[in-house]
């Protein structure tokens, strides 16, 4: 039985019937069908189609805004943001696939040379709660329009907005198996994966769950793309426009309460200015509002699960027993729900929980630093790699400190955030693999030579 619970009250939502095996074959073999069809499709008819759903989308939007929240307690003005962004990753691809997998010439000795593309098959996703519409369409956008057909596996407590999705390709037309989901257990998709019918796969999620996937991809020798934990540095310089810095790393950490791979989690401060700093955030921590994520003035809901509650309040207590300091908060809220007070903790270093491991929540951890150099020291003294952001005047600086810094992304001056125009993924333990732009489009894609003479 798979259950969904609302994280505001902690009471069941819905509950749901696993698939049995023998409607899961059927699923995976209907994919397959739709796919050799699909393939064959213009551009012109799968673009039609993703500008329907992109609209379809825009329609819904507080419908599908209110079903996020519910399910996994995100503010709903955020719910909303995510809806939007879907929408816009439709229309990109619309927009776009056919020119990033047009045959590219390349001159040889040969009377024509040249790179074609062509879909691999049916695409297995398995993807998070945290961004339960986003992470599915950054996906499902690039792989459709590729010629791919699609199999979900949600997170369990997200069901709900699985089928909506599931729902949203069929309500703008698209073939009824091209895109589908499997309600099932995490614990039951070994056999999924070595399935012939799944050509590939691609994970969004824990570290543990990445390598427990890959490891099976590998031994069917199935290529994987992998998004999996991050624990960004933001850097802040002496030098640093710090009005606009502030209020961004607020943003950067508290987003989705706090609950996102790509959130700033370790904030590198120089010494000189790091007073100052402290105080601008814990003045604007304050005046954050935690309550119901339904109403639109909510800054903080409820973490998705009690026991990501119980995980990030363990952090917080080995990490002050290990010398930090508890600026402000610092405990779960004595209320229904599984809500977890904003918290900023101080005088952090290396050896300290909050610093090695990634934090999934409202926490807010300050690293001071003597110099830019060890700014960059601290920042990629971690197992992860999937973004950072440097705040300084000094481009020319930040450009060069860019190049040394340890990530599938930097952001100068500003907050780490995903967009369909540019290459998204990481390094180290934060996966392997491109999502987003014309690379994510050809991860999924046989990069085939052809060579006439």
């Amino acid at each position: 039985m798979i259950i969904s619970v609302n994280p505001v009250t902690g009471k069941i939502l819905q509950k749901y019937e696993q698939y049995s095996q023998h409607e899961v074959n059927q699923i995976l073999e209907n994919a397959k069908i739709a796919q050799e069809g699909w393939q064959l499709t213009a551009f012109d008819e799968r673009r039609n189609l993703f500008e329907k759903l992109s609209n379809h989308l825009t329609e819904n939007e507080q419908h599908f805004a209110e079903l996020i929240t519910s399910e996994m307690g995100k503010p709903l003005r955020e719910s909303k943001a995510e809806v939007r962004k879907c929408s816009w990753v439709c229309r990109y691809y619309a927009e776009n696939a056919e020119s990033f997998i047009r045959d590219e010439l390349i001159k040889t000795e040969a009377t024509e040379s040249f790179v074609s593309f062509a879909p691999l098959g049916t695409i297995l996703a398995i993807m998070p709660w945290n961004f339960p519409f986003w992470q599915v369409f950054r996906f499902a956008a690039p792989a459709l329009m590729g010629g791919n057909s699609a199999i979900l596996k949600h997170a369990s407590n997200v069901t709900e907005c699985a089928l909506a999705i599931e729902s949203s390709f069929k309500e703008a037309g698209f073939p009824k198996d091209l895109f589908r989901t499997l309600i099932l257990s995490s614990h039951d998709m070994q056999g999924v994966i070595e399935n012939d019918t799944i050509s590939a796969v691609t994970l969004t999620g824990s570290e543990r769950a990445g390598s427990e996937v890959a490891s099976t991809a590998g031994s069917m020798i199935k290529k994987t793309v992998l998004e999996l934990g991050g624990s960004d540095p933001f850097i802040v310089l002496n030098d640093a426009n710090l009005q606009e810095c502030i209020p961004t790393a607020i943003t950067a950490r508290f987003l989705n309460t706090g609950q996102s791979c790509i959130a700033a989690k370790r904030f590198i401060v120089e010494e000189s200015i790091l007073d100052e700093f402290t105080n601008g955030i814990l003045e604007r921590v304050q005046k954050l509002v935690v309550g119901d994520p339904m109403d639109e003035n909510t800054d903080i809901g409820p973490l998705a699960r009690p026991d990501l509650v119980d995980e990030l309040h363990y952090q917080i207590r080995e990490s002050e027993l290990q010398g930090a300091k508890i600026l402000l908060g610092g405990k779960k809220f004595d209320r229904s729900g599984y809500f977890y007070e904003p918290t900023i903790i101080t005088g952090v270093t290396p050896e300290m929980t909050v610093f090695s491991e990634e934090t999934f929540g409202p926490v807010f951890v300050i690293i001071p630093v003597k110099s830019a150099d060890e700014a960059i020291q601290l920042a990629n003294d971690s197992q992860f790699g999937l973004g950072a952001s440097l705040w300084t005047s000094d481009i020319k600086k930040a450009k060069e400190m860019a190049k040394k810094i340890q990530a599938g992304a930097v952001f100068i001056n500003e907050m780490v955030k995903s967009d369909p125009r540019l290459p998204f993924g990481g390094i180290k333990k934060s996966g392997f693999g491109r999502e987003l732009s014309h690379y994510g489009i050809k991860e999924f894609q046989n990069i085939k030579t052809v060579w006439v003479k």
